[in-house]
C-alpha cells in the first residue's frame, strides 16, 4: 500500500526535517505551510530532486476551510493518507501571566490545540476503518514544556502542548479499534528557529549546559522519533507519550 504523510507546518525546523526523512523511507509526502512558500517550495524541489514524491500545500490548519482543502489536495494529487504528523505550533514573546492578552491566548491555543483537533478529524475521517479507510497513524507533537509549565515566560505555550498530551491519550483509545494509532513526541530544546519567535534566538544554546546530556537536540532526531511511532515497529504502541529531551 502506498504510503502518503501529510505534516502540518513542515517547511521548517521539525517538520520540515520529518517530511524530508519520510520522503527517504519511501512517503509520499504532503508538505503544509503558512506563509513561507519559497521554503516549503525549495523542500518540495529537493524531495523531488531525490526521486521523491511531494507536494507543497498553503492552509491555515486552524481554520477549517483551509483544512478541509488541504486534505482534499491530499486526496486528489497523492491518494489516501496513511499517516498525519500535527506539528504546527506558535511561541510568542517571552513574558508573564499578567501581560498576555487575550488576543495572544487566542492564537496560542487556536494553532496549538484547534488545528490538532481539526486535522484529526478529517484523518479519522479518512484513516478508519470503521468508514472504509485502511487504518493509519497520527503523531502529535508535544513540548517538554508541558511537564515543566514554563513559568515566566510561556505558560500558555506550555498549557497548550498539555492539552496535547492529554487529546493524545483520548483520541487513542477513541480510534484504537479502527486500525489508527496516535502517538506523542515532547521535545525538549531542539535548534529551531521558533525560539527567535519568543525573543530568544540563543535559547538552546544558552540553556542546554542544564540538559543531562548537555547539549541540544536536533530536528532529526525528532524526526526519527516520528517516524518510527509510524513504523510497524511501533505496531503495538499508541497513546504513548514520548520524551525527546536528552533525559531532562
Amino acid at each position: 500500500m502506498k504510503q502518503v504523510i501529510l505534516v502540518t507546518g513542515s517547511s521548517r525546523g521539525i517538520g520540515a526535517a520529518t517530511a524530508l526523512m519520510a520522503s527517504r523511507r519511501g512517503y509520499a509526502v504532503c508538505i503544509n505551510y503558512l506563509n513561507d512558500a519559497q521554503a516549503a517550495d525549495k523542500l518540495r524541489a529537493q524531495i523531488v530532486a531525490e526521486g521523491g514524491e511531494a507536494i507543497a500545500v498553503q492552509a491555515d490548519v486552524s481554520v477549517e476551510a483551509d483544512v478541509q482543502r488541504l486534505f482534499e489536495t491530499v486526496d486528489e494529487e497523492l491518494g489516501p493518507l496513511t499517516a498525519l504528523v500535527n506539528n504546527v505550533g506558535v511561541l510568542e514573546q517571552q513574558c508573564r501571566l499578567t501581560e498576555m492578552s487575550v488576543e495572544r491566548l487566542q492564537r496560542v491555543f487556536t494553532t496549538n490545540v484547534i488545528s490538532y483537533f481539526l486535522c484529526s478529524k478529517e484523518a479519522v475521517k479518512r484513516m478508519s476503518t470503521a468508514s472504509g479507510g485502511q487504518g493509519g497513524g497520527i503523531v502529535n507533537l508535544s513540548s517538554g514544556a508541558a511537564k515543566h509549565g514554563a513559568p515566566n515566560v510561556y505558560i500558555d505555550y506550555a498549557s497548550s502542548k498539555g492539552a496535547i498530551d492529554v487529546m493524545t491519550l483520548g483520541l487513542s483509545k477513541e480510534v484504537a479499534a479502527e486500525g489508527i494509532r496516535v502517538n506523542c513526541v515532547r521535545p525538549g530544546m531542539i535548534y529551531t528557529d521558533i525560539h527567535a519567535s519568543g525573543g530568544d534566538p540563543g535559547r538552546v544554546a544558552r540553556l542546554e549546559s542544564n540538559v543531562p546530556m548537555l547539549r541540544g537536540g536536533q530536528p532529526e532526531e525528532i524526526a526519527e522519533t516520528i517516524l518510527w511511532l509510524l513504523s510497524p515497529q511501533s505496531s503495538y504502541v499508541s497513546g504513548a507519550i514520548i520524551d525527546a529531551a536528552g533525559a531532562r
